[in-house]
């Protein structure tokens, strides 16, 4: 399972896909020095929905969370039917 980062507006989000679901493992402000969650356990972690109900004035990290996860879905599918 690797992890993936995702920067918006300061903000740092480290996440890692858990099958289907994405479970946030630490969310960290870079400008301010100020972390909202550090989770070393993937299976502990929360999920996007839940950090998207818990701190929805990060919605447009989540935004590119969701985004980047379906970009790569979408990469790797075409991948794995010869497409690209």
């Amino acid at each position: 399972m690797s992890e993936r980062r995702t920067e918006v507006d300061s903000w740092l989000a480290v996440w890692r896909l858990d099958q289907h679901r994405i479970r946030i493992m630490l969310v960290h402000n870079l400008f301010e020095s100020k972390t909202l969650i550090s989770v070393r356990n993937p299976a502990a972690a929360p999920d996007l929905v839940q950090m998207r109900e818990q701190f929805p004035k990060l919605s447009r990290l989540w935004d590119a969370v969701r985004h980047e996860y379906w970009t790569e879905f979408f990469t790797s599918q075409e991948h794995s039917q010869g497409t690209i």
